[in-house]
């Protein structure tokens, strides 16, 4: 199976990329419309109880299908050849093909992005049905991380499923134990929710809201109860230096989601060393 592998992988690692790149391009869609959808769907629930008429464009569909893809600008369509990953923006030269109005460079790069990592994940676990969980919880990840950037919101219809997809993954011990993934998500959640519940008690301020709770309770489910201290550490390590990097001040908030997102995807890469230096430091510690 390994020599099988060995010589498909030259192969197969650039195709998953391929098909990452196309993925890719559909995230972007749901990175920019789901937080959009859940405003609709607020507004129209507030409406209907207050008897108040919905807006002309508040009764236009809104699905991650409906419109179709359009400059916000000048409202021209997205042609099919104007959608192709990375290849369109650069033939576009980063701009509309009908107003030039500048296209965002951070389509190409979540469309780089998510390509690169799928294929990681092809190369670390290869031809077997744990790469295609890996590659779902990858991409759910992308989605997290920037609507949790944008917005500083993490959708239950996103963070819940994770949840539920973990433990079914897990009911073979594919990534971690059924018993550990069923503890790492009952103690991610809480875990973070105590941390939480404390700090508004000693400070009178939210520390974090209730979407990271569920999104390391997800990260628990898939990797399991053991990592969840070493995957905090760095989800904090990591929320430090994006802050100097983006020159947050005191007092402002700012998303741990994206954190929490890249400190678990590096665990799930690199599982097993991981684990290792967990049991060495145990070890060493006399527990």
């Amino acid at each position: 199976m390994l020599e099988t592998w060995n010589a498909l992988a030259p192969v197969v690692v650039p195709l998953v990329a391929i098909v990452g790149l196309l993925i890719g391009s559909f995230l972007n869609v749901v990175i920019y419309r789901v937080p959009l959808m859940m405003e609709r769907g607020w507004t129209q629930f507030a409406k209907e109880h207050l008897n108040l008429p919905f807006t002309a464009e508040e009764e236009e569909p809104l699905t991650l299908s409906k419109p179709d893809s359009r400059c916000p600008k000048c409202y021209a369509p997205v042609k099919a050849w104007q959608n192709i990953p990375i290849l369109s923006y650069l033939l576009l030269d980063g701009k509309c093909g009908s107003c030039k109005m500048p296209i965002s460079i951070r389509y190409p790069m979540i469309e780089l992005l998510t390509g690169v990592l799928f294929g990681v994940v092809a190369w670390q676990y290869g031809w077997s049905w744990l790469t295609f969980g890996g590659l779902i919880l990858t991409a759910t990840l992308i989605v997290l991380a920037f609507i949790d950037y944008d917005t500083q919101y993490l959708p239950d219809s996103l963070t819940l499923p994770l949840v539920w997809l973990g433990l079914l993954y897990n009911f073979n011990s594919a990534f971690a134990t059924l018993q550990s993934a069923v503890l790492g998500a009952v103690c991610g959640y809480m875990g973070l929710w105590l941390l939480c519940y404390v700090y508004k008690l000693l400070t009178g301020k939210t520390g974090m809201g209730g979407g990271d709770f569920k999104l390391l309770a997800a990260l628990g489910a898939w990797l399991g109860a053991g990592v969840l201290p070493v995957l905090v550490f760095m989800a904090a390590l990591i929320g430090i230096i994006g802050a100097v990097i983006s020159h947050v001040g005191k007092g402002q908030q700012f998303a741990f989601g994206p954190s929490l997102a890249v400190a678990g995807w590096i665990i799930f890469i690199a599982n097993e060393p991981i684990r290792q230096l967990i049991q060495w430091w145990l070890s060493k510690s006399g527990f």
